[in-house]
C-alpha cells in the first residue's frame, strides 16, 4: 500500500525517480513516458510546447503554461541533486536534443537535398561532355573517322582524308558456304585414275625382284572427238605406268593410253577411245568448262574435286591463299627438281587428289591440283597448276603425234641434270649440263659448247636428259626450234637464244 501511495503522489514519483537515478541512466526515456501521458491530456499548441520543454530538460525553465506539479518536481530535482549528478543530466539533456534534430523527417530532407544537388551537378556535367563532343566533331580529326568509316558516299567506297591516305572501302564479297550446285555441275567431268605399274628392287643378297605397285590420282575431261575422250592430269599421276585405268562419275572402269606428258610442268593427257564407253556413261560425263588463272585473287572462294587417297571423288573448299608461289619437285621417273610457280591454297589437297579440279565459285577450272606441301608440321598448303599456263601445254600435247621413228629428230647432245640442290651448292643455273656435243650436230652447229646449260626447248623447260628425250620424240627431222642456253663468261652466267635445226636421228 506505501508503494501504491508513492505512485499516486507526483511528489513521491518523482522522489522515488531520484532516488533511482541509477535506473534511469540505463533508461533515458524514463522522463519522456511520463511526460507523454501528461500530453495526451493537453490540446492544440500546448502538447507540441509541452514536448519541446521535455527535450529540453535541465537548460530551460518551463514555461508560465506548465502546471505547478512540474515546476516544483524541476525545483526539488536541482535542489537534491549534485553537481556530478547534474552534469550527468545535462549530458543526457544533450542526448535528446541530438536526438530531435536527426529525426526521421530531418534526415529524409537531407537525402532529398543531397539527390537535388547530385541531379544538378550530373546534368550539367553530361551537358557539358555533350557539347564538347558536338564541338570535336567540327575538327579535322573527327573529320578523319568520318571519312575512314566510308562517309563520303563514293560508289567504290574509297574516300579521302586530311592526310594523304585514302580510306579502305566497304567489300562487296559474300560468304558462300553451299557449293552443291558447282559440285552437281562439275563432278561429271572429274575422273578417279589407277597407276598400275611395277616397282623393282634388290634384296640383301643382291637378288633383284619386281613387285606390282599401284597408285591413285584424278583427271579432268578436257575434251572429246569422234573417237577419243582426252583427260588433263599430272605427269607423276600417270609415270611408270604399265597400265591405266580411269573411272568415270558412274564408277565405270576403261582403260585408257597415254596421249603426250609434260614432266617440265608435270602435266599430262590421257585418251580413251569413246567405243570403249558404254553408252549409258557417255551420257552421263562432260567436258569440264575452263576459266582463267590470270585474275585470280587471293582471298577467292575455290572448290577442289579429286580421287582423295584413292577413296574415289571428294569435294574440299578453300580459298586462294596465295599466287606465283615458286614450288619445286621431283620426278619420279628421272630425279630431276622441277620448279614451277603454281596457285596455293588451303582447301585440301592430299595424295590422290593430284590431276584434280580447283574451281572458282562459277564451276570454271582454274587449276590443276599438283601437289601438298610434305610436312607433318605444315596444313592448310595445297597447290595448282594455273589453267592459263596448263591450257596450252595440254592442248599441244592432244594435237601432237609421237613422230614415227624413220623421221625421228635428234640434237646431238649428253649432259647432267642440274637440279635446285646442285644449282645452289655450286651457283649454277638449273637445267641440263652439257657434257658432250656431238660433232657435226644439230647442237654443234647452233652454237652450243660442252659446259653449257641448256634450260628450254622450244619454249618448254628442260630439267634433265630424259626430259630432253621426251620432248623431241614430238619434233620430226629438219624442223628449226629456238633454244635458250645459259653461258659462263668469265664466271658469270649469261643467257643466250639459238636456233637449232633438228637433225635426223637415224643419221
Amino acid at each position: 500500500m506505501e508503494d501504491n501511495n508513492k505512485n499516486n503522489n507526483p511528489d513521491s514519483l518523482y522522489s522515488y525517480s531520484y532516488m533511482n537515478q541509477e535506473n534511469q541512466e540505463h533508461n533515458p526515456n524514463y522522463y519522456e513516458r511520463q511526460e507523454e501521458e501528461r500530453i495526451r491530456a493537453a490540446s492544440g499548441q500546448e502538447q507540441t510546447e509541452h514536448q519541446e520543454r521535455v527535450y529540453r530538460i535541465g537548460e530551460d525553465s518551463y514555461r508560465q503554461n506548465n502546471t505547478r506539479n512540474d515546476q516544483q518536481f524541476y525545483q526539488s530535482q536541482w535542489s537534491q541533486t549534485s553537481e556530478p549528478e547534474k552534469k550527468k543530466k545535462k549530458k543526457k539533456q544533450k542526448i535528446f536534443r541530438e536526438k530531435q534534430a536527426h529525426g526521421f523527417g530531418v534526415t529524409m530532407a537531407k537525402c532529398a537535398a543531397l539527390a537535388l544537388v547530385f541531379g544538378l551537378v550530373s546534368g550539367t556535367v553530361f551537358y557539358g561532355t555533350g557539347l564538347a563532343f558536338e564541338y570535336g566533331k567540327k575538327t579535322s580529326g573527327s573529320a578523319l573517322l568520318e571519312n575512314t568509316s566510308g562517309g563520303s558516299g563514293k560508289k567504290d567506297g574509297t574516300t579521302t582524308n586530311s592526310g594523304n591516305l585514302s580510306a579502305t572501302g566497304v567489300s562487296t564479297a559474300t560468304t558462300i558456304n553451299d557449293v552443291a550446285d558447282i559440285v552437281d555441275n562439275v563432278m561429271p567431268s572429274i575422273v578417279s585414275i589407277t597407276n598400275i605399274g611395277q616397282e623393282e628392287w634388290g634384296s640383301f643378297f643382291g637378288r633383284t625382284y619386281i613387285q606390282d605397285t599401284e597408285s591413285a590420282g584424278s583427271g579432268i575431261i578436257i575434251g572429246q572427238t569422234e573417237k577419243e575422250i582426252y583427260i588433263a592430269t599430272n605427269n607423276h599421276v600417270v609415270a611408270n605406268a604399265k597400265q591405266l585405268r580411269v573411272n568415270f562419275v558412274d564408277d565405270q572402269a576403261v582403260t585408257a593410253d597415254i596421249k603426250g606428258t609434260d614432266p617440265s610442268t608435270d602435266l599430262a593427257v590421257l585418251s580413251v577411245a569413246v567405243k570403249d564407253i558404254p553408252a549409258e556413261t557417255m551420257e552421263k560425263i562432260k567436258v569440264a568448262t575452263l576459266g582463267t588463272s590470270k585474275d585470280v585473287r587471293v582471298g577467292e572462294s575455290v572448290v577442289a574435286i579429286g580421287n582423295a587417297l584413292g577413296y574415289g571423288q571428294s569435294v574440299t573448299t578453300g580459298v586462294i591463299s596465295a599466287i606465283d608461289r615458286e614450288v619445286t619437285v621431283q620426278d619420279e621417273s628421272t630425279g630431276a627438281s622441277i620448279t614451277n610457280d603454281l596457285i596455293q591454297t588451303n582447301a585440301a589437297i592430299n595424295p590422290g587428289n593430284s590431276g584434280g579440279a580447283l574451281l572458282n565459285m562459277k564451276g570454271e577450272v582454274i587449276g590443276i591440283n599438283s601437289v601438298k606441301y610434305a610436312d607433318t608440321q605444315v596444313e592448310g598448303m595445297g597447290f595448282s597448276i594455273p589453267i592459263s599456263v596448263a591450257e596450252p601445254i595440254v592442248n599441244d600435247l592432244i594435237t601432237r603425234e609421237v613422230v614415227d621413228e624413220s623421221s625421228s629428230a635428234y640434237l646431238g647432245v649428253a649432259g647432267q641434270d642440274v637440279t635446285r640442290e646442285l644449282s645452289e651448292n655450286f651457283g649454277m643455273p638449273e637445267g641440263l649440263y652439257i657434257t658432250f656435243v656431238q660433232e657435226n650436230s644439230a647442237a654443234e652447229r647452233a652454237g652450243i659448247r660442252k659446259g653449257d646449260v641448256l634450260t628450254e626447248f622450244d619454249g618448254k623447260k628442260v630439267n634433265s636428259m630424259a626430259g630432253l628425250e621426251e620432248i623431241i620424240q614430238y619434233y620430226a627431222a629438219g624442223t628449226e626450234v629456238e633454244l635458250t642456253i645459259q653461258t659462263n663468261q668469265n664466271g658469270e652466267w649469261q643467257e643466250q637464244k639459238v636456233t637449232a635445226a633438228l637433225g635426223k636421228k637415224n643419221n
